[in-house]
C-alpha cells in the first residue's frame, strides 16, 4: 500500500475541512463511475475555487446512504489560495445536502485518516412499528417489534474491546477486521427513539449496521445476549438479512490527539495497519 503523505509538497498548504451531509442521495463517500459520490462533489468544488487538481483524504469512508455531522477531510492546496470566506465559497458551489462547516489550516503532520484516535457514530431506531415522522424519515430506521433496551445494552457490552470483527463486517479483499470497539451503548430519548452511541478506533465496512442488526435480534427476544459474543468468537458472518439500513446511521465526530502528538499517532496507525495487512 502507498505510504501516506504526512506533509504537503513545497508550495502547498494542508487544510482541514469539516463536513456535514445528508447521505440519502449519495452512493457513499468514495468516487465511483457514473454515480453521485461525496468525494467527487467535494473535490470538484475545492478544485473550482483553488484552480488546482485536488485529492482529498477522509477520516471515515461512509457507505451509501450514511449521513455525517462531523466528517473530516484534509486537502493540499496552493499556498496562494485566498482562504478568506473559503467555507462560504464552497457552500455556494455545493448542493444543499453537503455543507462545509469549518475550514482551517491543518497543524503539522495532520492526516485526516491516520491521525484519528477514534470515530463516533449514532444509530437511531423507532420500534413497535410506530410511525416515523416525515421530517425524521431520513435518519431513523423503523422496527416492527418492541425492543428491550436492557437486553440490547447487555449484548452490546459483550463485544466491547479489541477483537476480530469478521462476523460483523462485509468481506473486503486484503482488509483487516481487527478493531477496538470502545463504546456501544443504547438510550431511549424523549421522542421514544432508541439511540446507539458507537465508538471505535476505526470501523470495518458495514460494521456498525451489522452490530446493530445483531443487537436488535437480542432486543426483540430472538436470541439471548450471549449469542452475540459466540458469533464474534466463531467469526461466522451474520446473515445480510440482519444488517440494518444505512439511513439510520450518522458519523457524529472524529477525535484527534493534541497537535504535538499528531505525527506519532499517524506513524503508529500506519505501522499497525502494515502489520495487520501482512498477517
Amino acid at each position: 500500500m502507498t505510504e501516506p503523505t504526512l506533509y504537503p509538497e513545497s508550495g502547498f498548504l494542508r487544510l482541514r475541512i469539516d463536513l456535514a451531509y445528508d447521505g440519502t442521495n449519495f452512493s457513499g463517500w468514495a468516487i465511483q463511475p457514473d454515480r453521485r459520490t461525496l468525494q467527487e462533489e467535494v473535490e470538484k468544488a475545492i478544485a473550482m475555487v483553488s484552480q488546482a487538481k485536488i485529492e482529498s483524504i477522509v477520516a471515515g469512508r461512509t457507505d451509501a446512504g450514511v449521513h455525517a455531522i462531523g466528517q473530516v477531510i484534509h486537502v493540499d492546496v496552493p499556498e496562494s489560495l485566498d482562504l478568506n470566506d473559503l467555507a462560504y465559497k464552497l457552500n455556494r458551489i455545493l448542493d444543499a445536502d453537503i455543507r462545509v462547516t469549518n475550514v482551517s489550516v491543518a497543524p503539522e503532520a495532520f492526516h485526516a485518516r491516520f491521525s484519528a484516535l477514534r470515530r463516533h457514530y449514532t444509530y437511531k431506531i423507532l420500534d413497535e412499528n410506530k410511525v416515523v415522522p416525515p421530517l425524521d424519515r431520513f435518519d431513523v430506521a423503523s422496527w416492527y417489534r418492541p425492543l428491550d433496551i436492557g437486553l440490547m445494552n447487555k449484548a452490546s457490552a459483550l463485544v466491547l474491546g479489541h477483537h476480530d470483527f469478521a462476523a460483523f463486517a462485509k468481506f473486503r479483499e486484503g482488509a483487516t477486521t481487527i478493531r477496538e470497539l470502545q463504546r456501544f451503548e443504547w438510550v431511549r430519548d424523549g421522542r421514544g427513539y432508541l439511540v446507539a452511541d458507537v465508538v471505535a478506533d476505526a470501523f470495518c465496512y458495514s460494521m456498525v449496521r451489522n452490530l446493530v442488526g445483531a443487537v436488535v435480534c437480542v432486543g426483540d427476544g430472538r436470541f439471548e445476549p450471549e449469542w452475540i459474543k459466540t458469533t464474534l468468537i466463531n467469526k461466522v458472518r451474520i446473515s445480510d438479512s440482519l444488517v440494518f439500513p444505512a439511513h439510520g446511521l450518522t458519523l457524529r465526530q472524529v477525535d484527534y490527539p493534541s497537535d504535538p502528538e499528531l505525527l506519532e499517532r499517524a506513524q503508529k496507525t500506519v505501522a499497525r495497519r502494515d502489520l495487520l495487512d501482512a498477517n
